[in-house]
């Protein structure tokens, strides 16, 4: 007799009361066995994490309602479960990782009170017992230094961290399910690895069955066992993880898959320049951090030490490196926005040397883009001043016909539409925002543009169309880059020369091929192995 499924959703449909004849989600129907690694993959707004959040009932109703539908979970239908019910099995059968563990977690309590808590509501536990379970919990999911970490609070954790205190929830009753929401999304690769190296460790040791919710295709592709392909609120493909991945029947499959960045950037044509571009020579950048107590001195934190590099005209440098490796120190050192010593030379002079207001001169040819758009643009501002100001700072005669113009032209460079000058930011997707800021950078035409993770958290085909755009302006202005990111992918995809850099240092160096198909250092290697690119 074959055993039935441990969860089975059936024709389940999403819709919000404040959102008239929409529904998000719309006839999803698919089972996941005990013991059995099922995803669900798409871009933002498909429906995955609706879809997920409608199992354990945590969307917002009555706002939220399900038209039609059944989610029955070892034979308990949850759409008609009491209050009581459902709480009985949230977090002690079903446990749940979000996608932002530091908004999940509350900043007012340790983390050790966090996880006792979950304990000692769900198994009766008193404090003792439950702190000393909550230990064990952190060591299995490998935080460092777990006992001496139970007093900590959220924001004292990296990104890391929080995620693992997140997992250590989630399955602190040994749930007979766990459903992970992106859970490793913008985490450096190899602590990406260790957090899946964690689950699938613990999935096999306590027999549960995973629903993982993600948009990260290779990490898929390495832990499930089926994957369900969503769209528009609908599961369009759906089947065994090898199957769906290396032979996909839809187009839209087709296109996620051909929406990960692969091969190498086209090697650079040889020029007649004798300088580079850039020239950074022994830059180090250190950090003052104030001791606590009246007789103890002040510490220097070196965030940069002895750094070096150049960069030609036409060409992608990509910058690799774990948080906390200083890839950001450096993309700020280099356009001035923190004080660092050491030579930096940009179009032959010697701007480490240059006052603010000499510097404003040729600030227009080196420009940078942030890593969050939506921080780094004014809320107040509309798009179509947000990237005019440049012109405004460093072309004050343009008229408002060549003005106009130069926007225009800025918009479609990026594949933004005409309309979306009159917008703010907020009314903007993620991935349009990006635009908006690398359209802000591009307005001035730039010999050099330093991009601080400008992918990261981004779909795969949004991802894509921003590689497309920058070396589609890179051939077409001779544009140069300093591209950092942690997606070792993406910066193999479009860098001529990669540079690995580690608490501070350059440890490696060289051509792109070079680098991810014969790594030399140890930590490279590392890195190459996190991501899945050995």
């Amino acid at each position: 007799m074959k055993t039935p499924p441990l969860l089975s959703v059936k024709n389940l449909s999403v819709a919000f009361k404040s959102e008239k004849q929409h529904r998000a989600v719309s006839g999803v129907s698919f089972n996941v066995n005990q013991g059995e690694c099922v995803a669900i993959v798409g871009e933002s707004g498909s429906g995955k994490s609706l879809t997920a959040l409608s199992v354990i009932r945590l969307l917002p109703y009555p706002d939220a309602f399900h038209p039609t539908g059944k989610v029955l979970f070892d034979g308990i239908d949850l759409g008609t479960a009491s209050g009581h019910e459902l709480r009985s099995i949230r977090n002690k059968r079903i446990g749940f990782i979000f996608q932002d563990p530091l908004t999940s977690l509350n900043p007012l309590h340790t983390i050790g009170k966090q996880v006792a808590e979950v304990l000692m509501l769900h198994q009766g536990m008193n404090i003792k017992q439950a702190l000393s379970q909550t230990l064990e919990l952190l060591t299995h999911v490998r935080l460092r230094d777990a006992r001496n970490r139970l007093d900590a609070y959220p924001h004292e954790l990296s990104g890391g961290e929080r995620q693992r205190v997140m997992i250590a929830i989630a399955i602190a009753n040994k749930p007979d399910l766990l459903i992970a929401d992106e859970p490793t999304t913008s985490l450096d690769v190899t602590v990406q690895a260790q957090v899946l190296d964690i689950l699938v460790g613990l999935q096999k040791k306590f027999k549960m069955a995973l629903l993982i919710i993600s948009h990260d295709l290779t990490l898929v592709e390495q832990v499930a066992d089926r994957v369900l392909v969503m769209h528009q609120g609908k599961i369009v493909e759906e089947g065994g993880v090898f199957s769906v991945l290396n032979n996909p029947k839809k187009e839209y499959t087709k296109a996620l898959i051909n929406a990960v960045p692969k091969g190498f950037a086209k090697k650079l044509k040889s020029t007649d320049e004798k300088e580079p571009l850039l020239n950074v020579k022994h830059l180090s950048v250190t950090f003052k951090r104030e001791s606590k107590g009246v007789f103890k001195k002040d510490r220097n934190f070196s965030a940069l030490s002895n750094i070096s590099l150049s960069i030609g005209k036409g060409e992608t440098l990509g910058l690799v490196g774990e948080s906390g490796s200083g890839k950001s120190t450096l993309a700020f050192s280099i356009v001035k926005l923190l004080k660092y010593q050491g030579d930096v030379v940009f179009c032959g002079h010697k701007i480490s040397e240059m006052s603010r207001r000499k510097f404003r001169e040729i600030r227009p040819d080196l420009q940078l883009v942030f890593q969050d758009p939506y921080s780094s643009l004014n809320p107040k501002f509309t798009i179509e001043e947000i990237v005019s100001e440049g012109l405004t700072i460093h072309d004050k005669k343009l008229d408002d016909r060549a003005r106009a113009r130069k926007i225009e032209e800025a918009f479609l460079a990026v594949h933004l539409p005409k309309d979306v000058g009159k917008r703010f930011p907020h009314e903007l997707s993620g991935g349009q925002r990006q635009r908006v800021a690398i359209a802000r950078a591009i307005i001035l035409k730039p010999k050099l543009i330093v991009l601080d993770e400008p992918t990261s958290a981004l779909d795969l085909s949004i991802q894509k169309d921003m590689l497309d755009i920058l070396i589609t302006l890179q051939k077409e202005y001779g544009t140069s880059y300093l591209f950092i990111s942690h997606d070792l992918r993406v910066i193999k995809a479009i860098s001529h020369r990669v540079i690995v850099m580690h608490k501070g240092r350059i440890i490696e160096t060289g051509d792109a091929r070079d680098v991810f198909l014969r790594p030399k250092k140890q930590y490279t290697k590392e890195l190459m192995k996190a991501a899945f690119l050995t």
